[in-house]
């Protein structure tokens, strides 16, 4: 047979139809070969990480960095970030990126907290310099991230220290003690110091450095802020490389590239953020692609009125094989997916359109477990990390092959012609044509060098090698039931050693092998002393290439290779047993001279109950006898504002928006006193309320202790403006107090650059009592907040709390009512395990029928305030709790909630990482007698 003909004599139907593109590029020239090479760069301050045109160096190396993206302060349980790291690890990632949150780690303009609990960033740079990981810093002081007021300080939005995000000195001094803060935790972790940080974000999304970008007239007000960020981190010992994330080209800002006149504020690198299927469940918005992409597109947010469960579908195996693939095609060298963590918005964390979850559709969710998306990730990230060519490209040697229309769901046999270093040919040569089929990418080597190898072409698409004890071994993986063919070099023989039958054809620089693709593994051997592995899609989910080093860069020697198991961290081998999930388990030596080990079933778990209910109103304020003289409560009496956004408006006097008395977060409370003279002729009929409190707010009213209305949100509508009758002329006291009480739950700040205007309303929660760990974040003003009842060890005269304890039940009437129960724990040693909380209607305990949507409800769990229940906008009710949260060897557990709820398993899972094991007394601290005050 002539093997270098065309081969539309073996299949005529379709060699490359114009349905499909094909982007080709040659890897692995050097600059000395092109006519104009392109300069290595570094910033002056260290040589350590070097960039060109093409790619990052570290240490002289180039490197492919493919990382994703999560935020500590969203799992507050330091010792699950290790499970969070090792698995981004295990899906042959390189890199970590990291949002820090000025508001969380600086809760008061005096205070700083790099420290307790999940503060604590030493400690996720220890671990990821541990596992193995880059690490990209990104402090802001704007992150966005879909968090209230974009993660800036809620203190430093009310005006007092001018506009946000330009140079003015009040900001500058508001940001300046968290900017040093972080910048020297991230000092000694830096890659020059034998850390692993290797890039550091100045703010984010600020694409204000033109006034006239066109004309390049700049806006220096920006340029000086950017600067004095720039010169912060310098001071503060960061040298490693500056950047910045664009949310779309428009702007062209603070890239060396586009700044031809010298304006100022550039950053060493710039990047660009992209979202192809739109950044959240429910709009759109889509960018491109640059060589650096601090954020593609790893899932999508789902905001209160999304729907259930998100939209995973959208963002799922397909979208990850088909445009992860593109961005290669596109020659991007640095590729940071955002989330992959998502976690928690526990307390008031998000932004007003954000429910709890932050789940993000990411490939590791939010209760930590993985499935089929962060399998497809993995395919990938073990190609990229032994497949370093891919940072410096040109054209052409590497095929990646899609449909032209992204939608298009056709199939399509093809062929195509490969550039080698033996010469041009077609192929596939001996086997069927290659398949695209449907939203399907594909990327196809030539001239592919493992270890001392070579494969000149493979129609298969290669998922890793190791080199083990001097042998290379290299795993194909092609979709179950399609056809493969690759050309090995240098061998001349090759023998089926297990699985399924293939064809081998000698040719002169070689063996060339075909198959078709079925389920399971294949195992060849050839006479040069190459293995290479077949496999299909699902059977490469389960290939693992744990390291055996903390070397980011992961060389090929310094890793092993293991089939089977869901999830592989690392492995520990003496002679031939296995330590597995701190277990021995005995081997089998095959004729490969592998190893074979069996791995039990994993224990279930019953599920837990919670018990012993107990309940009390929480809602004493609406009483008029009841006292609003203490320490709690604040006048709100002011007619002026360092907010030029409050002093515009000049018709509401004295002005009642809590930020402006301090109040930033959760449910406030305002209570109006009014006297109506005796003798009135014509006394008041009802009140208007003009409520400002972010999407998805409500609020309830009360006069004298009666109801008046209430408002249980909208998820499009930040404002309402209701006017409320008065009931009865009995209601309203003649020559009397009388008191009007608001009961107003905000769902936060938006995420605005400019000083944000606050909520309408005046919050109780108290003044000087911060939760250091769980932060102002967690807690807002109601009585059962204030005085700690949701705290573990609280512990009042059992004649506090009221016989009608079991939430299950309800209660009649309007109203705020706590309950808490105990949740008791026995969780098994050597087990993952992740609980959730699902929330079930109460009923009406007068007609024995479900109460409807008629509620909100928070869900306290140790302290932590872990869910907000809106049934009527949103869709979201099981809330996962976290491990050191919850303690698993606890028959103490404190719940506290405002309606029906049980316990769910999300998963059991036999592992190395023992959730049992964390000591998370220190995340669960209680109560304290200061509560008491703010009664």
């Amino acid at each position: 047979m002539d093997l270098w003909s065309p081969l539309s004599r073996l299949f005529p139907a379709v060699l490359l139809t114009w349905t499909l593109f094909a982007l080709c590029f040659q890897l692995g020239c050097s600059a000395a070969n092109t006519s104009t090479p392109w300069p290595l760069l570094d910033n002056g301050l260290q040589h350590t990480v070097q960039w060109d045109h093409y790619s990052l160096l570290i240490n002289g190396e180039r490197l492919f960095l493919f990382g994703g993206e999560m935020h500590p302060f969203r799992l507050p349980v330091p010792e699950l970030w290790e499970d969070i790291l090792q698995k981004i690890e295990a899906m042959g990632m390189r890199m970590v990126s990291i949002y820090t949150h000025w508001g969380f780690h600086a809760p008061t303009p005096d205070s700083v907290d790099f420290r307790t609990g999940a503060h604590n960033l030493t400690c996720f740079l220890e671990m990821a310099r541990d596992v193995g990981l880059y690490v990209m810093v990104r402090p802001g002081p704007y992150i966005n991230g879909e968090l209230s007021a974009g993660g800036m300080a809620l203190w430093s939005t009310t005006g007092a220290y001018g506009t946000l995000r330009l140079n003015g000195t009040a900001y500058t001094h508001s940001w300046t003690p968290y900017q040093d803060g972080i910048a020297r935790v991230t000092r000694p972790f830096q890659i020059t110091e034998n850390g692993t940080v290797i890039i550091f974000q100045i703010e984010n999304e600020y694409g204000n450095q033109w006034r006239d970008m066109n004309h390049k007239i700049p806006n220096w007000e920006a340029i000086s802020y950017v600067e004095k960020l720039e010169d912060n981190a310098r001071k503060n010992g960061i040298v490693v490389p500056l950047t910045h994330n664009a949310p779309n080209q428009n702007g062209r800002a603070w890239s060396k590239d586009y700044d031809t006149v010298g304006a100022g504020g550039d950053v060493d690198i710039y990047g660009l953020d992209s979202y192809p299927q739109c950044w959240s469940c429910v709009t759109s918005e889509c960018g491109s692609q640059p060589p650096f992409m601090p954020e593609f597109q790893g899932g999508a947010m789902n905001p209160w009125d999304g729907p259930a469960g998100g939209c995973q579908e959208r963002t799922g195996v397909d979208f990850v094989n088909f445009y992860y693939r593109d961005n290669i095609a596109q020659r991007v060298t640095m590729l940071n997916l955002h989330m992959i963590y998502g976690g928690t918005n526990w307390g008031w964390l998000a932004a007003p359109f954000m429910g709890t979850s932050y789940d993000y559709s990411a490939a590791i969710s939010e209760d930590r477990s993985i499935g089929d998306k962060f399998y497809e990730i993995k395919n990938l990230g073990l190609f990229t990390r032994v497949a370093d060519e891919l940072a410096f490209t040109d054209w052409p040697a590497f095929y990646v092959i899609r449909h032209v229309q992204t939608a298009s769901a056709s199939e399509e046999w093809f062929a195509i012609k490969v550039n080698t270093s033996i010469g041009e040919f077609y192929v596939p040569k001996i086997s069927s044509a290659a398949v695209l089929s449907g939203n399907e990418g594909k990327i196809l080597v030539a001239d592919f060098h493992f270890g001392n190898q070579t494969l000149y072409y493979a129609t298969a698409e290669v998922l890793t090698y190791s080199i083990i004890d001097g042998k290379e071994i290299l795993v194909l993986w092609t979709p179950s039931g399609r056809s493969g063919e690759f050309y090995l070099n240098g061998a001349t023989t090759g023998t089926v050693s297990s699985g399924q039958s293939v064809t081998f054809v000698g040719s002169d620089h070689g063996v060339i092998v075909a198959n078709t693709q079925r389920g399971g593994l294949t195992v060849l051997e050839f006479d040069n002393g190459v293995r290479i592995i077949l496999v299909d899609r699902k059977t490469a989910y389960k290939v693992w290439v744990p390291a055996l080093t903390k070397d980011p860069g992961v060389p090929v020697d310094q890793t092993a290779l293991v089939v089977g198991p869901y999830l592989v961290c690392s492995a520990t081998l003496t002679g031939t047993t296995i330590r597995w999930n701190g277990a021995d388990l005995p081997t089998t030596k095959t004729n490969r001279s592998t190893l074979v080990a069996t791995i039990p079933q994993p224990r279930t778990i019953l599920v837990p109950k919670i018990v012993d209910w107990k309940s009390h109103d929480s809602l004493p304020e609406r009483d008029p006898s009841y006292s609003d003289a203490g320490p709690a409560w604040v006048l709100a009496n002011d007619t002026t504002s360092p907010n030029p956004a409050f002093n515009l408006n000049t018709t509401t006097k004295p002005y009642l928006f809590a930020d402006q008395y301090g109040f930033h977060t959760g449910i406030r409370l305002w209570r109006a006193h009014f006297s109506v003279p005796a003798d009135s002729t014509s006394p008041p009929t009802g009140v208007c309320l003009s409520i400002q409190g972010g999407t998805a707010h409500g609020w309830s009213a009360y006069l004298n202790g009666v109801f008046l209305g209430s408002w249980l949100g909208d998820a499009n509508a930040d404002t309402s403006n209701p006017t409320l009758p008065f009931p009865a002329n009995s209601t309203l006291l003649r020559g009397g107090d009388n008191v009007l009480l608001v009961i107003h739950d905000d769902t936060g700040h938006d995420q605005g650059s400019a000083a944000v205007a606050g909520t309408a309303g005046a919050s109780s929660s108290p003044h000087g009592t911060i939760d250091a760990l769980r932060t102002r974040y967690n807690e807002g003003g109601l009585t059962a907040e204030r005085l700690g009842w949701h705290l573990p060890n609280f512990n009042p005269p059992s004649s506090f709390w009221e016989s009608r304890s079991a939430p299950s039940e309800g209660f009649p009437g309007p109203g705020v009512r706590f309950y808490r129960g105990t949740l008791p724990l026995h969780i098994p040693r050597g087990l993952d395990v992740s609980l959730a909380f699902r929330f079930q209607p109460p009923l009406d305990p007068e007609q024995n029928n479900n109460l409807g949507y008629g509620y909100r409800v928070l869900l306290f769990v140790n302290g932590w305030q872990y869910g907000r229940y809106y049934p009527s906008i949103a869709s979201e009710d099981t809330f996962p709790v976290p491990a050191g949260v919850l303690d698993y060897e606890g028959q103490e557990n404190m719940v506290g909630l405002a309606v029906g709820v049980e316990v769910v398993v999300r998963y059991a899972v036999e592992s190395g990482f023992d959730s049992k094991g964390i000591e998370g007394g220190y995340l669960r601290g209680g109560w304290e007698e200061v509560r008491r005050e703010y009664a």
